[in-house]
């Protein structure tokens, strides 16, 4: 088969983010003004929270405090002389034509997403692997989303597309997500590639958040919203049932083959190549955000069999006959009487056809890292085996080749550049050509071709240099956290910095999730920031995968405080090193970032000037209840759990808000659109600063989803506003604070 789309990839892509008490209720908006008009400047974590109108997400009343927000927020920093310039700036690299074109290869030609000021929803196009080698490749356009919104009076954001084609079949059929300004949940039609045309009652998937998994041209797996009443759905919002789909068939008939339960984060359909090219049918229950179980159904039937492999385990693909899967605890298996142990973070092979039917048989470690090494990725291409390693932060790409004779597996780093980062873009079992991708701090990206038959590496494109970069230096530091361990963390800056603590620097973290943060080259924050004189600082904190799952494992749910005792701890040391100081001192976090920037506000107000606070959790005795909150149970604890929930009362940023405190000014940032994070978050936070009048900008985008942009040109204008933001709160203007 060939497939140009891993359902498991798929997979943590929907899972990836980021509470009530017991008893509590959402109430609906007060109707009148005597109910209103009381006013708590702090929210007590045992009473009902009187600020919920804020979480209708479409409410009228929410939606006019957010525009007044926005229009404040906008009136004062668009105002500032130096937004133009920076806006200017921003646009210029993100509608640059001189931006790689990233792609997937099928069948000789390369597919590309593009988006420019022109194409504002963007191209889906293709052309030869010969004319993308080239300065000048001849696209080819086979849908304009442009076109296809005004067409349908719709505002699509395109969320990829999932492709098959059976061995021998000239045929693609693609599934294409469309969501509507941005959101996760989209709807999912069939496009032929030949034709370069819609299917006319092909597979059609209303809007969910759906998941899909080809088993031939004519079936698919899929798990989805059945159900108007949401019965079918877990309570993290996500597909808990799967069904088998046929072409031509109504979606509501399709044959349901595995249900979960409504406390999983989510069952996800998917499917493995098996020698020979046929497909093993598969369901994924994630029953919760880190564990996850896996069942197959041999020869295309109903009954599920479960496969023996530890909850925290990944499994990456097949390749030849064998299943490989990366480990996230440690493993203890016994074989003919041998026992045999893989330590977590390892990447181990099982025999495929055994797996199927629910047997183990033989484990074979393919790589375990060493205590400063991490695996990020695990690529499949025809004939070789790709592991995306970090050492000690730093990109390496490992060829994996067995020993034919004793099955034991050796190593060897492909011949790349050193000291940035390296991904693997684009790998497929059917394709012996690879892009990865090389950046640092001070590099531009370069995309080359890695070719599997021949062994030959070649570089195809590169980023200009977008920024004079001349005079910066990366230096990298390391911090003690209060239990002793080293935090190692990214500088760059001016050569020539004097140090006095008076350079004005952005502390960038993440800190969740097992994301690990890595060196990566971006126009927007090297013409915008450092070549205005900013230092910019890349933490790589606990809660992240830079050394593997027990760096992560660290910080969950009630040791989540040395996360944040490792955050502080490199602020303090970029001070001690006369980097910086606490006036010159910005944070900026996403996400579960967003949590991290919002108890840095209440732990550590003395430490920072600026605080951009990105689409954020913040509630955290009612973020399982909103949206997907549900899902991350795992990582932060639960409400209803009286250990977790006293852990939880003690962090969550809405409910430790102190009237009386001397916050630096942040800026919030959220979406309307965002369906994972909910933008109640932001909005009862931003609120409680306005009832304290404490001062603080706010800014909704309308559209955008989790990333808060759903377009090129809303990117620029975000950055702008950040970066402007920023420049007026660290470098001496004072204007902000005396709104």
């Amino acid at each position: 088969m060939k497939k140009t789309s891993s359902s498991l990839i798929a997979i943590c892509a929907l899972l990836t983010l980021a509470g009530c008490s017991e008893g509590d209720t959402v109430t609906s908006e007060p109707e009148t003004e005597a109910e209103t008009s009381e006013v708590s400047l702090t929210v007590s974590p045992d009473r009902e929270d009187p600020n919920l109108w804020l979480e209708e997400v479409e409410g009228e009343r929410a939606l006019e405090w957010v525009r007044a927000q926005n229009a404040r927020t906008l009136e004062h920093l668009q105002s500032n002389p130096a937004y133009a310039e920076l806006e200017a700036a921003a646009l210029e690299v993100v509608n640059s034509s001189d931006r790689i074109p990233y792609g997937s290869v099928r069948d000789g030609q390369v597919y590309n997403f593009w988006q420019d000021a022109t194409n504002v929803r963007g191209l889906w196009r293709r052309t030869s692997l010969e004319s993308y080698a080239s300065d000048a490749p001849e696209w080819e356009t086979i849908v304009d989303f442009d076109a296809l919104s005004a067409e349908e009076e719709a505002n699509w954001v395109y969320k990829g597309a999932d492709c098959y084609s059976a061995p021998g079949d000239e045929r693609w059929a693609c599934l294409v997500s469309l969501s509507n300004g941005g959101k996760d949940a989209a709807e999912m039609r069939e496009f032929d590639l030949n034709s370069a045309s819609w299917v006319e009652d092909g597979f059609y998937v209303p809007e969910a958040k759906a998941g899909t998994a080809w088993v031939d041209y004519d079936t698919l797996l899929i798990g989805t919203d059945w159900g108007a009443d949401g019965s079918t759905l877990t309570e993290s919002g996500y597909p808990s049932e799967v069904r088998r789909w046929t072409r031509g068939t109504p979606l509501e008939e399709a044959e349901t083959i595995f249900t979960g339960e409504a406390s999983d984060v989510g069952v996800w359909p998917s499917t493995l190549e098996m020698a020979g090219g046929e497909e093993m049918e598969m369901v994924v229950r994630a029953d919760t955000f880190f564990t996850r179980k896996y069942y197959s159904f041999p020869n295309g039937g109903t009954e599920a069999v479960e496969m023996p492999l530890p909850e925290k385990s990944s499994i990456v693909g097949t390749q030849w006959d064998l299943v490989f899967i990366t480990l996230e605890e440690d493993w203890v298996v016994e074989h003919e009487g041998e026992e045999l142990s893989f330590a977590s973070g390892s990447l181990v092979a099982v025999n495929a056809a055994m797996l199927e039917t629910g047997e183990l048989g033989y484990v074979w470690e393919v790589f375990a890292p060493n205590e400063r090494q991490a695996i990020s990725s695990v690529a499949l291409a025809k004939e070789a085996v790709l592991i995306s390693i970090t050492d000690n932060v730093a990109g390496q790409i490992l060829q994996a080749i067995p020993d034919n004779f004793t099955g034991e597996w050796a190593t060897s780093p492909l011949d790349l550049p050193e000291n940035g980062s390296l991904g693997i873009t684009f790998a497929s079992l059917q394709e012996d050509t690879v892009f990865i991708n090389y950046e640092g701090f001070l590099t531009p990206d370069t995309l080359m071709s890695f070719n599997t038959t021949t062994g030959e590496i070649s570089d195809l494109k590169s980023l200009p240099e977008w920024f004079d970069a001349d005079g910066l230096v990366v230096e990298q530091f390391e911090a003690e956290s209060t239990d002793g361990t080293m935090v190692p963390y990214f500088v760059v800056h001016r050569e020539d910095i004097p140090m006095d603590g008076s350079t004005p620097t952005l502390l960038y973290a993440y800190g969740g999730f097992q994301v690990s943060m890595t060196p990566s080259y971006s126009g927007l924050r090297g013409r915008m920031w450092l070549e205005q004189g900013g230092a910019y600082v890349l933490a790589n904190i606990r809660g992240g995968g830079e050394f593997g799952p027990d760096w992560h494992q660290a910080g969950l749910k009630t040791n989540r405080q040395i996360i944040y005792d490792d955050f502080i701890s490199v602020g303090e040391d970029l001070i001690e090193r006369g980097i910086t100081s606490p006036d010159h001192l910005g944070i900026q976090g996403g996400s579960n970032g967003g949590l991290l920037m919002g108890v840095m506000l209440n732990q550590r107000p003395d430490l920072w000037n600026a605080v951009v606070v990105q689409v954020p959790l913040l509630d955290m005795l009612r973020y399982h209840m909103l949206l997907a909150g549900a899902s991350w149970v795992g990582e932060y604890g639960s409400p209803e759990v009286p250990e977790e929930r006293e852990w939880l009362v003690q962090m969550s940023p809405y409910h430790n808000f102190d009237p009386e405190a001397d916050y630096p000014t942040p800026f919030f940032l959220t979406s309307t659109k965002d369906d994972r994070v909910h933008p109640g978050h932001a909005r009862k936070m931003a609120y409680l600063f306005e009832q304290a009048e404490l001062p603080f900008y706010y800014y909704e985008n309308i559209d955008g989803g989790h990333s808060a942009a759903a377009n090129l040109q809303e990117a620029a204008r975000r950055s702008s506003l950040e970066i402007t933001y920023l420049m007026e709160q660290l470098t001496g203007d004072d204007t902000a604070a005396d709104e």
